[in-house]
């Protein structure tokens, strides 16, 4: 990977953590000082609490990002640390997967009148989860990688011990 490129990924991740952070302590103050009555046209506090989870998600899974991209810069990426942030963001993205689907329920009820609505929300939940399936084929993917790596620092001690 190009140092322009773990630049820019870096700049990127940075911007979009520190955007999250600020939404996040909005809506933590929103939800504890009151200052936004409801209308009653939606259930906000549930829906504040739903989205500071969500953004909690998205945020493990930009760190876990970004310990990836410093792994890759150092060439450790093909070694056993590197799962633990995959199943991070695995983890992250069906966390989300879980926060979508309960803003769908929290939605539903306004949504008798027009019920495809809540199956549109509904599907994307399940697209949602499809994206933490191919993070898991990826994942075992690097599995074969690490073991291939391993087996080529065996047989490379080997030669070396024949030679």
């Amino acid at each position: 990977m190009g140092n322009l490129t773990v630049r820019a990924l870096r700049a990127v991740l940075v911007v979009v953590l520190t955007g999250t952070v600020f939404v996040q302590a909005l809506m933590v103050w929103a939800l504890v000082s009151g200052s936004d009555p409801e209308d009653g046209s939606l259930p906000l506090t549930p829906l504040r609490v739903i989205t500071i989870l969500g953004i909690g998600a998205a945020q493990v899974a930009l760190v876990c990002v970004w310990r990836l991209v410093t792994m890759v810069r150092c060439g450790t990426v093909f070694s056993h640390a590197a799962f633990r942030y995959v199943d991070g963001i695995i983890g992250a993205i069906v966390a989300a997967a879980l926060v979508w689907f309960a803003v769908t329920a929290v939605n539903a009820p306004g949504q008798r009148d027009d019920p495809g609505v809540t199956l549109i929300m509904g599907g994307i939940g399940v697209a949602i989860l499809g994206v933490a399936l191919i993070v898991l084929v990826l994942r075992m993917l690097l599995a074969q990688a690490v073991a291939r790596d391993v087996e080529a620092a065996q047989m490379q001690a080997e030669l070396d011990e024949v030679i």
